[in-house]
């Protein structure tokens, strides 16, 4: 969609020393989803951070209209509203997505042709999941879509493979170490690049 699709709510500039906003998002919203487990854990390793607070954006608690639209109606809106905002106020992002038959849910694709200027010079990683692939595909189709929204995808990303069996009924780790590496690693990316291009942003109006 073009920019002002969905309307921009972004803040005003803030401090480059302040924390960094991490928006997390559950991409998927089918029946007897798995995502918000894996989405619960990736979250409080975050929050343990100082120099981060943690957004969590469950797709399937926000559902964004369907019929993409430059003129959202009354009930649109209200819809936008509860993610939109969010979004523009992220300075990173992590994307929680399962794999569906080679590639990522529709609702995740739905919400990011929704948004555009939302995405813009902010920094993406991945914590997928699913089977033998760990969801790695998912992750693979993303990077370009998200790469035309001018958004930068980092390098590492968290993945769990045949990830049902991986964790307890109370949402922890069986064996959390290499998790907790990867994991540890991706959001060490998130925050140099979230704290980078927050300031080039801030400075320098993005595309000007």
């Amino acid at each position: 969609m073009a920019p002002d699709t969905a309307v921009s709510t972004a803040a005003a500039p803030t401090d480059t020393d302040s924390p960094i906003r991490l928006a997390v998002i559950v991409g998927s919203t089918r029946d007897g989803r798995f995502g918000p487990k894996v989405a619960e854990w990736f979250a409080a390793h975050a929050t343990l951070r100082s120099d981060m607070t943690v957004d969590v954006i469950d797709l399937a608690e926000t559902p964004l209209p369907l019929d993409l639209t430059h003129r959202p109606g009354p009930d649109d809106l209200a819809a936008l509203e509860a993610v939109t905002p969010r979004l523009d106020a992220a300075d990173a992002f992590a994307v929680v997505t399962p794999e569906y038959n080679h590639s990522y849910p529709a609702a995740l694709k739905n919400a990011i042709d929704w948004h555009f200027t939302q995405w813009q010079a902010k920094p993406i990683g991945f914590v997928s999941y699913g089977g033998i692939s760990g969801g790695l595909r998912a992750v693979e189709h993303l990077r370009p879509v998200f790469a035309e929204v001018h958004a930068v995808t980092v390098r590492d990303t968290v993945s769990f493979h045949n990830a049902h069996g991986l964790f307890e009924e109370d949402g922890r780790l069986k064996d959390s170490k290499g998790p907790d590496t990867a994991a540890g690693a991706m959001l060490n990316q998130l925050a140099w690049w979230a704290r980078a291009l927050r300031t080039a942003r801030t400075t320098h109006p993005y595309g000007t």
